[in-house]
């Protein structure tokens, strides 16, 4: 099986700044897109940003211009810097993973984090 393991979320204040990281661990031969996803209150869970292993991103209209994704492929490790947050930023955030877990099957997983809260508020 994979795990995906996310850091501590947090309080912060509007206008700073926050770094997710999500760490895979278990029966790992590669893994395509990494991506993190979040859900507010009352709301369906939303892209925020994902990457391929060859490291192109593509981001929510919301978080283009102040998150960056990134990602260390030695590591199965992906990352989130927010900047600029806002308190409609506030939201459990998701890392989410495709991982084929066989050199023996082409066969993609897709998992997902636990999800930690992320809240902007002054």
């Amino acid at each position: 099986q994979v795990q995906l393991v996310e850091s501590e979320g947090g309080l912060v204040q509007p206008g700073g700044s926050l770094r997710l990281s999500c760490a895979a661990s278990g029966t790992i031969f590669s893994i395509n897109d990494m991506g993190w996803y979040r859900q507010a209150p009352g709301k369906q869970r939303e892209l925020v940003a994902r990457i391929t292993n060859g490291g192109s991103a593509n981001y929510a209209d919301s978080a283009e211009g102040r998150f960056t994704i990134s990602r260390d492929n030695a590591k199965n490790t992906v990352y989130l810097q927010m900047n600029s947050l806002k308190p409609e930023d506030t939201a459990v955030y998701y890392c989410n993973a495709d991982v084929r877990r066989s050199i023996f099957s082409s066969r993609v997983y897709n998992y997902w984090g636990q999800g930690t809260q992320v809240t902007v508020s002054s």
